[in-house]
């Protein structure tokens, strides 16, 4: 039988309406994570732009500057004339254009120019440095991440300023370096940058917080993470905040809550040991944070809420994977059901997601499994199986969870139409619906014998019959007809009394 799943299925704001224009331009970036792991990088120019008229500096990108040009931006700022700060903001501007920051690295001094404002002690001086920084962070190019390399360790002093603008400035230039380079990964690593996060995580401020979880997520990300960067992040105070900031999401910030929910998944599938988790309580905790997420949504439930449910059920439905402990609570079984209903057909990806939890809820669970027939969830599972191939394949799975379970749960299946509803899947080219309903077909005849019997006279032999050519399927299509044309002897196993499960 198919088994559970395991693994992966991977800001500076002056006004709330810039805010809201950054997170619309990153919600593209959020929802590639359903698919892959993502490292990206985040601009953070709304509020400089609107300091100059109001203008969106992240659409127009200027023209890429001459040599001589860039030379002559550069030595403005090391004159030091009445003007500095405005030669410092042609300069940002410029470094918009990937090809001027290429151009500017290569001059020597420039970075130690700016590395020189930037730990300045003018406030006004050292913000601009900063947003010069910030977009040669944002390039895609290697060399210009290395190149910012003798600044990681101001980055990270000033990561305990006063100003919020400025720290989040910096987390943020800190995530985007730290995509690009294994180098610079490797030179904050021992400069402190996890103890750093620890101690940022403990603001008040949503947007410090939602800073820290983007450049945790990168880090976690990284190939080396695994050994060199999971433990260190496990042996601090970080995974108690972090679970504490995505199950206070609803009443806290939603944006925060979601960087800290990818964090957790990030460490739940490249982990081999998730005791740190759940002796915090992950499982508890997210399995309450699942019924409060299910009773918000027929409601007025915050916008982008779908993209803090997505990580919260791979992170319950792989921590039950991988520990085998078990959440005997019938809530969280209507709780998805709610989920399913009121989701799936916006979002698709959110209903996959939800099957998936409940294949490792019933994998083991006879509990759980009877609790879905006793609460006559079995008619609305039964309505997935045509929604979309992986749909119909993890409805099929967990079928086959329960009939699994013995002769009982099998005949309290039988009493829907699922017979007549596999029918129809049989002849279907897709071989995992084929392989899972075949499945499910062998166990309903081991343990109830009349099912077989029903499934002839509906037309059962010649869906089968069809599939003794193809290789994969043959063996498995052969011991289901010879079972459908044994006759019935005995009274069947289905008639037997047994107790319910309790």
């Amino acid at each position: 039988m198919w088994g559970r799943r395991r693994g992966r299925r991977g800001a500076g704001r002056g006004a709330e309406e810039l805010r809201a224009r950054r997170r619309e331009r990153e919600a593209a970036l959020r929802k590639a994570r359903r698919e892959e792991q993502l490292v990206s990088k985040r601009l953070l120019r709304e509020d400089s732009a609107a300091e100059e008229g109001g203008q969106d500096g992240a659409d127009a990108v200027p023209d890429p500057l001459s040599e001589d040009e860039v030379l002559e931006l550069l030595r403005a700022v090391q004159r030091g004339s009445e003007d500095r700060k405005g030669s410092l903001g042609r300069l940002r501007r410029a470094l918009q254009n990937e090809e001027t920051q290429q151009k500017f690295v290569r001059l020597e001094g420039s970075v130690r120019t700016l590395t020189g404002l930037f730990t300045s002690s003018l406030a006004d001086m050292q913000l601009e440095a900063a947003r010069c920084l910030h977009e040669l962070s944002h390039s895609s190019d290697p060399t210009v991440a290395e190149a910012c390399l003798p600044v990681t360790s101001y980055l990270l002093t000033y990561l305990s300023g006063h100003s919020v603008e400025f720290t989040e400035l910096c987390l943020y230039t800190l995530g985007n370096l730290v995509v690009e380079s294994e180098a610079v990964r490797k030179r904050l690593l021992p400069q402190g940058i996890i103890p750093v996060l620890a101690s940022c995580i403990q603001s008040p401020h949503e947007a410090v917080l939602e800073g820290v979880g983007y450049v945790l997520s990168q880090l976690l990300q990284a190939k080396e993470s695994p050994v060199e960067i999971i433990p260190q992040v496990l042996d601090s105070v970080l995974p108690q905040h972090m679970l504490r900031l995505v199950c206070s999401g609803l009443k806290a910030g939603l944006g925060a809550a979601v960087e800290f929910a990818w964090c957790l998944h990030y460490i739940i599938c490249r982990h081999k040991s998730n005791t740190v988790l759940l002796a915090l309580g992950a499982v508890p905790a997210l399995t309450s944070l699942l019924l409060d997420l299910a009773s918000e949504i027929p409601q007025d439930a915050p916008e982008g809420l779908e993209l803090l449910m997505c990580p919260v059920l791979r992170c319950l439905s792989n921590l039950l994977a991988e520990t085998g402990c078990q959440v005997r609570d019938e809530r969280l079984l209507i709780a998805l059901f709610l989920l399913l209903q009121c989701l799936l057909q916006q979002h698709l990806f959110l209903g996959q997601e939800c099957l998936w939890l409940l294949n490792n809820l019933t994998a083991d669970d006879p509990f759980l499994c009877s609790a879905l027939l006793s609460l006559d969830l079995l008619p609305a599972l039964l309505q997935l199986l045509p929604c979309s191939q992986m749909a119909s394949v993890l409805v099929l799975t967990v079928l086959c969870n329960i009939a699994e379970k013995g002769p009982f749960l099998c005949q309290r299946l039988l009493q829907q139409p699922v017979l007549p509803l596999l029918l129809p899947i049989l002849t279907q080219p897709d071989p995992e619906a084929l392989g899972q309903c075949l499945e499910l077909l062998h166990l309903l005849f081991l343990h109830c014998p009349q099912a077989a019997a029903d499934f002839t006279r509906q037309g059962g032999n010649q869906a089968l019959e069809q599939h003794q050519s193809i290789p994969e399927l043959q063996e498995r299509a052969q011991a289901l007809l010879h079972m459908v044309r044994q006759p019935l002897g005995a009274p069947s196993p289905c008639h037997t009394t047994l107790p319910a499960f309790s």
